[in-house]
């Protein structure tokens, strides 16, 4: 529904400023048109949301216009996608108000009209909406973007005509380059306008975001990223301007579209809002040096000291935090297991200039959110506010706390690391041990300072190693040849330990202690409800529990173990401790800077313990003892920071791991050739072993050829006998036969002389052929059967032949189709390792080559960071040198 008002407009959809502050209507051809205004960040046209394609000319007239209330579904249907992210801060922002002052402020400049369009009729008008007030403008706004304190009002309009000026647009309409110095300088203005009001970073996040949308200019919208960019880096806006800001620039990185430069710096401008939301806005305005590296990609340099005097260059721009910072030294001097340290501000005041030692030192922890540009902006304040007594401000990088999982950690960083910060406490006194443990702990560090020599009492540096090593207040309990003598004999009896071996012992004997391990903090006394504590206290906090100490002269006082406290916190100026002595529970209240982290440091050793307990009771409930989950350390990668030398050294070792993943392709590759080959051989074996068998049942077939031959023989030879016979069966039944038979019967009765007997004669005759013919019968039936045997034979072994003649014509099909596909085979696998075999081995040379460069590179750069160094060693004696003079 369309509602009508008069002076009052509520602006939902269709506007944006042409170049020379006029507003246009979205119209169907305006969409069409080269220079549209509506285009998108890299230039590409966006079309219009609502257009209007009207056919009569008119004036619109903004008091006497219609409007559509706010809708969120209409407005998410209007909005672009790179704009969905400010539809829920739609009551952030002031369309009305500032489209109102826009138009008074283009009629007092004596414009014409509002904006011109085309209409149809009365009752058709435009509509406008916060997508247009975020499109970019080349006039000054009349007013904020959000809805900000009215006190604010013009400081917002002074921002964005600093943003104008920095993008290179007077009110000339000329673009204007500026110098270096200038953008610097315009910089520092707006850090100055914006860093300390919040409500001030959101509307400048909102008006350098809407001057990057549809800017048809490329060198203004590079400006317009690049100051995006610049501010995004150090001061993050409020929660939800950060939730559309990142949105938006997420959806101009993902532009398909978007010109290749503003692409970069819109992505560098999503990281860096990401490491600013996190870290938080910075302290101080950002310096002068620090800008202008951002400006030209460059690197700044910083030192980072260790307790033992050394140091470390690191790099660093206007995002480094402190987290960052130790990620690259940690990666710098190859410390794979950096989780406990972190870096630390090292303060120290000397009275007099020609002792440094004569001050003591003071170590705050630091946050690994703090930016380092804030750091030594406050070391130099701290320096020019201190000028009457000299004040020494450093990084100091070392161990947070000490735990118990560092026992199992072996590496050589680490260890050495270690060592130097119980040795740097230990001198200080901080571990009051008796005479021998001073004597022996004395013998072991001279011997990881120089080995073993023998005679080292003739070294001219040995009683410097004596007093260097033995605290000041264990060195006056005792005569100086004495400590030497003792120290000397325990020395010489080191003679079989090498220097690892001798850290080892040095850190095993502090370990040992009931306040070994221990980090320490100065306390002042508020509340002591025993009465036994001095007003200065020195604090030990180790897996143990918490020790005290009485600073001057250093003693032991008292310990309380992790179970005995029972409830500690702290403030900003005070620590507390609710814990049992004596099986009373008492309330202590002390002084320091120092509270957050002695709660965090005891909390952790209580995690430990805690932790510890579980992984016992949890490993006696499933099975056999498991490692102990607290010797787990975490290590984190190396940082995208790292100086050039280590890049090369990097490259360097990728390149060497290169060589031999490839190395190892190419062992993977002629193995398998060689199990292909194997597998080959196997088959040729098993194809013989077939043949043969093959043969096996030739000659098998051959034998039953024969077999079959030999029964065909006999079968015949039966059939013969068996005609032959049955031949004869005629004769013998016939008449003339009988008679023959008889007639030489009787003749050869007539001649023996048989006369009366020769009935029993013709009885045996007839029997006798009865025999016969039965005989012979039976031997025909014999016969009959052996033949039908026999033509069965033939027929079953007919059948065999068959079958094995076809089986042998399928098995020599199937193996000889096997043999030609496997040799094809074969012959392709042959030819892809030969090729593969070959990129392999231009590879390698090619990863020689790129070694043999790197390496000849990083001893380059090692020449020149060791005349680097002594450079950098002769200036520190100059300046001690001049120091020394200046105090004379």
């Amino acid at each position: 529904m369309l509602i009508k008002i008069k002076r009052r407009r509520k602006i939902l959809l269709g506007i944006c400023w042409n170049d020379m502050g006029d507003i246009l209507p979205k119209t169907s051809e305006s969409v069409r048109m080269d220079q549209n205004p509506f285009s998108s960040s890299n230039g590409t046209t966006v079309p219009s949301q609502n257009s209007a394609s009207n056919v009569d000319g008119d004036v619109y007239d903004c008091d006497d216009s219609y409007f559509v209330l706010p809708n969120s579904n209409r407005l998410s249907m209007s909005l672009p996608a790179e704009l969905a992210g400010a539809i829920p801060l739609i009551d952030r922002f002031q369309v009305e108000n500032f489209l109102r002052a826009m138009q008074k402020q283009i009629n007092s400049a004596g414009k014409r009209v509002f904006f011109s369009r085309k209409s149809i009729g009365p009752a058709v008008n435009e509509k406008f909406t916060l997508e247009d007030m975020l499109c970019f403008q080349k006039d000054p706004i009349p007013t904020s973007l959000l809805k900000i304190n009215s006190d604010l009002v013009s400081r917002s309009v002074k921002i964005f005509q600093m943003i104008l000026k920095y993008m290179g647009i007077d009110s000339s309409d000329k673009l204007t380059f500026l110098s270096l110095d200038e953008r610097i300088e315009l910089i520092t203005k707006l850090y100055k306008q914006t860093l300390k009001r919040s409500e001030l970073r959101d509307e400048f996040f909102a008006q350098i975001s809407k001057q990057t949308r549809n800017n048809p200019d490329r060198s203004c919208l590079v400006k317009a990223w690049e100051l995006m960019y610049l501010f995004s880096s150090s001061m993050p806006p409020s929660m939800d301007i950060g939730a559309y800001l990142s949105e938006y620039v997420h959806n101009v990185v993902q532009g398909v579209k978007t010109d290749p430069e503003v692409q970069i710096l819109a992505l560098n401008t999503l990281n860096s809002l990401k490491r600013s939301v996190k870290a938080g806005p910075r302290l101080t305005i950002p310096a002068r040096e620090e800008i202008e590296a951002l400006l030209i990609g460059k690197k700044l340099t910083t030192i980072v000291f260790f307790l033992d005097e050394t140091f470390e260059e690191i790099t660093y721009d206007m995002t480094t935090t402190v987290g960052d910072a130790v990620q690259e030294l940690a990666s710098i001097i190859k410390l794979p297991i950096y989780s406990s340290f972190s870096l630390f501000e090292c303060r120290k005041v000397v009275q007099c200039s020609k002792s440094v030692d004569s001050g003591n030192e003071e170590f705050i922890g630091l946050d690994d959110n703090k930016y380092i540009g804030d750091l030594l902006t406050e070391f130099k304040a701290l320096k020019d506010r201190n000028k009457g007594e000299i004040l020494h401000c450093k990084l100091t990088f070392k161990k947070r706390l000490f735990r118990e999982s560092d026992e199992a950690v072996t590496d050589l960083m680490f260890v050495q690391l270690s060592y130097v910060q119980l040795q740097h406490d230990y001198v200080l006194g901080n571990y009051p041990v008796g005479r021998d443990d001073a004597a022996q702990l004395s013998a072991l560090q001279i011997l990881c300072e120089i080995g073993f020599v023998h005679n080292p009492e003739t070294c001219i540096e040995w009683i410097s190693l004596l007093e260097r090593f033995l605290p000041r207040q264990i060195a006056i309990t005792r005569a100086k040849r004495e400590w030497e003598l003792d120290i000397l004999s325990r020395y010489n009896l080191l003679e079989q330990l090498s220097k690892d071996d001798a850290r080892q012992q040095f850190l095993r004997i502090l370990r040992t202690l009931p306040y070994g391990n221990s980090v320490f903090f100065s306390l002042r006394k508020i509340d002591d409800p025993i009465g036994l504590l001095p007003g200065l206290i020195n604090l030990g906090i180790n897996k143990r529990g918490v020790h005290f100490f009485r600073p001057v002269p250093k003693e032991y006082l008292h310990s309380s173990e992790l179970r005995d406290i029972m409830q500690f916190g702290s403030s900003n100026t005070a620590v507390f401790f609710k814990m049992r002595v004596a099986g009373v529970l008492h309330i202590f209240q002390f002084e320091t800077k120092q509270g957050e982290e002695i709660c965090v440091a005891l909390q952790t050793h209580i995690n430990d313990v805690m932790l510890r307990r579980y992984s016992k009771a949890r490993s006696v409930a499933v099975g056999p003892p498991q490692e102990d989950l607290t010797c787990h350390v975490n290590s984190s990668g190396l940082d995208n920071y790292a100086k050039r030398v280590l890049e090369l050294t990097k490259s360097v070792e990728e390149s060497h791991k290169n060589a031999d993943k490839l190395l190892e392709e190419l062992d993977a590759k002629k193995n398998c050739e060689a199990r292909m080959q194997e597998e080959l051989e196997r088959l040729k074996a098993s194809l013989q072993s077939e043949k043969e068998k093959l043969q096996e049942i030739i000659n098998e077939r051959d034998k039953l050829k024969t077999l079959y031959n030999e029964k065909l023989f006999a079968l015949q030879a039966a059939l013969a006998d068996k005609r032959t016979i049955e031949a004869k069966f005629p004769k013998l039944d016939s008449p003339e036969h009988l008679s023959l038979e008889n007639h030489a019967r009787m003749e050869s009765m007539l001649a023996f002389g048989i006369g009366d007997g020769g009935e029993n004669v013709s009885i045996r005759n007839s029997v006798n052929n009865s025999q016969t013919i039965r005989k012979l019968q039976e031997d025909l039936k014999i016969y009959t059967n052996e033949l039908q045997a026999s033509k069965d034979t033939i027929k079953s072994l007919l059948k065999e032949k068959l079958l094995l003649e076809q089986k042998i014509q399928i098995f020599e099909k199937k193996k000889k189709d096997e043999i030609s596909m496997m040799i094809n085979n074969y012959e392709d696998k042959r030819q892809n390792f030969a090729l593969k075999i070959t990129e392999f081995e231009q590879k390698l040379v090619s990863t020689a080559e790129v070694l043999r460069v790197a390496e000849s590179t990083i001893a380059t750069r090692n020449i020149e960071i060791d005349a680097l160094h002594d450079n950098l060693k002769e200036l520190q004696e100059l300046r001690d040198m001049k120091e020394y003079n200046l105090g004379v």
